[in-house]
């Protein structure tokens, strides 16, 4: 149904690989902010919560998803399909994450495991279809 919605998406809304360069970029920019901003800022508010490891989780997996948004960002054609899984794990894993870590809101958590599986998405797609040319995805 994922697969369907988006390369209905693809076919209408081609994006450009300048924007999924962008947008990888302020993902990374926001990956060290957030980061830096768990290290130091945030420090007593996550060490009170006992969720500074929730944190940290949160940023790596961030970080390794941007790092592909960059590589499929920079490949033409751009595989939408599993560049937004990556997209949509970043935002709903590491999002959950951060919020869970903030708020200590212990249902954020069944949120999370959604973004999991669009990350698996996202790798078991290249893993399938590695270097489909002229697809969605």
């Amino acid at each position: 149904m994922l697969l369907r919605i988006l390369r209905l998406f693809a076919a209408t809304n081609p994006m450009k690989n300048s924007v999924a360069l962008r947008i990888a970029a302020v993902s990374g920019l926001l990956a060290v902010t957030l980061g830096a901003f768990g290290a130091h800022g945030l420090k007593e508010v996550l060490a009170r919560n006992g969720t500074t490891a929730i944190w940290d989780k949160a940023v790596l997996y961030q970080f390794i998803h941007t790092v592909m948004l960059f590589i499929l960002g920079g490949r033409t054609p751009l595989r939408l399909g599993p560049w937004f899984c990556f997209l949509i794990g970043i935002l709903v894993f590491s999002g959950s994450l951060y919020l869970l870590a903030l708020t200590n809101l212990l249902w954020l958590g069944a949120i999370t495991p959604v973004g999991g599986i669009s990350f698996i998405a996202g790798w078991l797609w290249l893993a399938v279809a590695p270097l489909a040319k002229g697809s969605a995805g």
